[in-house]
């Protein structure tokens, strides 16, 4: 095992797995990833079950029987990725009974199509909960505005919920208060609160990876590389202060748990930068760090976990105010990522139902 990966888990930070494939499950990587690299968790996308479905040969068999059964094709992409979900979910269960529902946890996305649709994401999202019928699932549901509402109404049902594509601080706040609302919601409907889990997923590498473009067009290079730190470490502030609020801890006396912050994509875009920055200097208690697993292996290798480094609150104050004065929009800059992420997983969507529907008619 890692002396780093155990100290980053030591600092508190649960390391999740941002990739699923049949492939993975078949071999047994996932439990020794579990064993030797503290994976307490797996995190899935449109575009991570898009690649897996197009390398390979371990779902042949499946979508044999299902081309047999002649199934149509959003009902064949469903059984192909809840199968995999489900099987996550139980390779996961001692980690979640261990932790006691903490971790060991696989999260599912619903269809990226539906982001703008409120009543359809929260249809879907419970359907998903009964398909893979596993305590462990979170369903994931899109940070848009059609979203956050869904996001209430999901949890209102007693279903655990990632929320994905957080880029903006101010957006962050507004899912904090959906969860909230979600919880008051359950506790009147009847539901333990201590069974519902949150994460709430703030995405690092593409704010730089805008950010970076804009600061390059301005000549102003000398601020590149850092805007993504800065953000998520406001955002953790952001929880520190929703989380100590009355609200909060009227639900907390209910048996709710915190919804925890989640950095999501942590891996590396420029090769300028160090691989493990999006680890390194994001260290906390109570968070998840979902990692692709080359940001793992690299971590693992030669990551630098020298303790809390999410508590640089005024130097992040102050990159972000220099890059105001440097003439970047930060409001524009978090709605172009917001918009090109849910266009970026509905391709992927597209493609996965485009791949399922060549391996339907080549299987038969």
């Amino acid at each position: 095992m890692s002396d780093i990966l155990k100290k980053l888990s030591d600092e508190g930070v649960s390391i999740w797995l941002d990739d699923i494939s049949r492939e993975r499950l078949r071999t047994g990587n996932l439990e020794s990833l579990i064993r030797d690299k503290q994976v307490v968790g797996v995190t899935s996308n449109p575009t991570i079950f898009s690649k897996a479905l197009s390398q390979g040969s371990a779902y042949d068999e499946q979508v044999r029987e299902l081309r047999v059964r002649g199934v149509d094709l959003e009902e064949a992409v469903r059984a192909i990725t809840t199968y995999d979900i489900r099987w996550a979910a139980d390779v996961l269960r001692p980690v979640y009974d261990r932790t006691e529902g903490l971790d060991g946890r696989v999260s599912i996305e619903v269809d990226p199509r539906l982001a703008h649709d409120t009543e359809k994401t929260t249809a879907e999202a419970k359907a998903l909960w009964w398909l893979v019928d596993r305590p462990n699932t979170m369903i994931k549901i899109p940070a848009t505005l059609a979203g956050l509402p869904a996001i209430t109404e999901t949890l209102a049902q007693g279903i655990s919920v990632n929320v994905t594509l957080i880029f903006s601080l101010e957006r962050y706040g507004q899912v904090i208060d959906a969860f909230f609302a979600g919880l008051e919601k359950a506790r009147e409907n009847g539901h333990d609160l201590s069974k519902i889990a949150s994460v709430a997923s703030f995405f690092v590498s593409r704010v730089d990876s805008e950010i970076d473009k804009r600061l390059d067009k301005a000549g102003r290079s000398d601020l590149a590389g850092k805007a993504g730190i800065a953000n998520a470490r406001l955002a953790y502030a952001l929880y520190e202060e929703k989380f100590g609020t009355d609200r909060w801890k009227a639900l907390k006396d209910a048996g709710a748990r915190v919804q925890r912050p989640l950095w999501a994509s942590t891996g590396v875009k420029n090769p300028d930068y160090s691989d493990t920055m999006y680890v390194d200097q994001l260290v906390a208690s109570n968070i998840v760090n979902t990692m692709p697993e080359p940001t793992l292996d690299a971590t693992a290798d030669h990551g630098e976990i020298t303790g809390d480094t999410v508590h640089s609150y005024e130097d992040a104050r102050a990159h972000m105010a220099a890059l105001k004065e440097a003439g970047v929009d930060y409001d524009d800059v978090v709605r172009v990522l917001e918009e090109e992420g849910v266009e970026k997983f509905e391709a992927s969507w597209t493609e996965l139902l485009d791949t399922v529907k060549g391996e339907l008619r080549d299987k038969a």
